[in-house]
């Protein structure tokens, strides 16, 4: 089995050393295309007004100059174009991609690239706690579980066009309850937190950050399984269409 890794905080993140060992239990042909840095909440963002270079690291080690979506693109169609991965494995994010953060995360896109491709793809993240650690979060969770999960996908049959976001509770190992499929959650807007500042020329300029803000989980969500200390697995799909709208808009229009 081939398999394909990338990620969104860089291709020297601990989180994609940590997939690596993760995806060397599942086989050894491993190929790995990352951003060369980090890429966190760039989406589904693709580098079209520059270009994107290529450096290589080491055997089968490369990293592009651009998005996720970029790397993904660059491993399908110049680095493995002759030889496509089976699997597709982009993580281990640092931090939780969860709810909506789907549409904001690299992690994510990336998977959802190889999804397009028609290549079975699966995105991994860590959470940490309410305190961001820096580069001190712990990843025993993903790592320890990361084959537990990864293995039953292998065998299932999956819907075209999908893909498989997973999130490891902030939580040591052995006090993980278990691995839950469930759905993607909604969080109560209002979680952007801007952080003014003035620079020494004395105009002002903002840090976006993302706090945690209350949220009303419902039943058999992400948000809900993975604050009791659950796995969730959640199968996102790229047709985004409403198709209960169809109807109400057939109307409107006539």
């Amino acid at each position: 089995m081939k398999i394909l890794l990338t990620n969104d905080d860089g291709v020297h993140a601990r989180g994609l050393e940590v997939l690596e060992r993760i995806a060397r239990t599942l086989s050894d042909d491993i190929t790995i295309v990352a951003p060369l840095e980090e890429q966190s909440g760039k989406g589904r963002s693709l580098s079209l007004t520059e270009p994107v270079r290529l450096r290589q690291f080491g055997e089968r080690r490369f990293a592009v100059t651009g998005t996720p979506t970029d790397a993904v693109m660059m491993a399908l169609a110049q680095i493995m174009k002759d030889d496509k991965p089976d699997l597709i494995l982009s993580g281990v994010n640092r931090g939780a991609n969860l709810a909506e953060d789907v549409s904001y995360s690299g992690t994510v896109s990336a998977a959802m690239e190889g999804a397009l491709a028609g290549i079975r793809s699966v995105a991994l993240s860590q959470r940490y706690g309410a305190t961001a650690p820096g580069e001190r979060v712990s990843f025993d969770a993903a790592e320890t579980w990361g084959e537990r999960v990864l293995r039953p996908l292998l065998e299932a049959p999956w819907a075209p066009r999908t893909l498989m976001n997973v999130n490891f509770p902030p939580i040591p190992a052995a006090d993980v309850r278990g691995i839950k499929p469930v759905h993607q959650g909604l969080r109560d807007y209002g979680r952007l937190k801007l952080d003014k500042r003035t620079d020494p020329r004395g105009f002002d300029y903002y840090w976006f950050g993302l706090g945690r803000v209350p949220h009303t989980p419902v039943a058999d969500t992400d948000l809900e399984a993975i604050e009791q200390g659950l796995i969730t697995v959640t199968p996102l799909h790229l047709d985004m269409t409403h198709r209960e709208s169809l109807d109400m808009l057939a109307a409107a229009y006539g």
